[in-house]
């Protein structure tokens, strides 16, 4: 059965242009060009991913997703974001949003996150016991970490960090996610020094990541299985710091 998507979007080219993109890959398209509407169909229809506008015309983008969060709260919600609205992005993802897509965007970077969401879906009802990227394994149950099928040893905060990132596999999580979850302190600078102590562990080229990936201003992204080169490696560069990352 084909996954049902719901576009939330006031202009209409665009949800021509996400009808066609999506419908062309057997996604089934319903469409709302206010939050007012989507309510609505969300009451009405079932849904399996909703791509949400930020920018709607009768409410803020973010107060429709704490409601969609609120009545929905296992529904997959992918953002569609301006370029430079960094601070909704973070504000989107701390609120519950699975990802973003930034504006303007490829169809197959689009493609490549709505997978992503759909399957963290299934992976939350319960822990796959293997997960594998690019030459790295992470056995959940054993709590063994293999590159190229050589183990790696981790300091228990290191594997927890871990974990949290393989559970979300294919979604970026923010600074104040991942130090709740990780339970680590309120500077970000912890997270650049786990980060870059993973890197030097799994990363083939630290320097260059290919599965621990920076989103810049945000917060970081575990590469997902069947990821499209279109979500590109970030330069590492976490060592110092860089302001853009540091605004929460």
């Amino acid at each position: 059965m084909s996954p049902t998507v719901l576009v939330i979007d006031d202009e209409p080219p665009i949800r021509k242009l996400l009808r066609t993109g999506l419908s062309t890959q057997g996604y089934a398209i319903l469409e709302a060009p206010n939050g007012a509407t989507a309510l609505e169909v969300l009451g009405r229809e079932g849904v399996d991913l909703v791509l949400l506008d930020l920018g709607l015309p009768d409410m803020r983008g973010h107060d429709l997703l704490r409601a969609i969060r609120a009545a929905h709260p296992g529904l997959p919600v992918v953002v569609l974001s301006s370029r430079d609205d960094e601070g909704g992005k973070v504000e989107a993802l701390d609120l519950g949003a699975d990802d973003y897509v930034t504006k303007p965007f490829g169809m197959a970077e689009l493609l490549a996150r709505l997978r992503a969401a759909l399957r963290h879906q299934l992976v939350q009802r319960g822990e796959r016991p293997v997960f594998r990227v690019d030459g790295l394994s992470v056995d959940l149950v054993r709590r063994i970490v293999k590159v190229d099928d050589v183990e790696v040893k981790l300091t228990p905060r290191e594997y927890d960090f871990l974990r949290v990132l393989v559970l979300h596999a294919g979604k970026v999580l923010t600074h104040a996610q991942l130090m709740h979850t990780v339970s680590v302190s309120s500077d970000p600078q912890y997270l650049r020094v786990y980060v870059r102590q993973l890197r030097q562990k799994l990363e083939a080229d630290p320097e260059r990541p290919r599965i621990l990936l920076t989103e810049t201003g945000v917060g970081y992204r575990l590469r997902a299985p069947d990821d499209e080169p279109t979500i590109k490696p970030r330069a590492a560069n976490d060592g110092g710091p860089r302001t853009a990352e540091t605004r929460h």
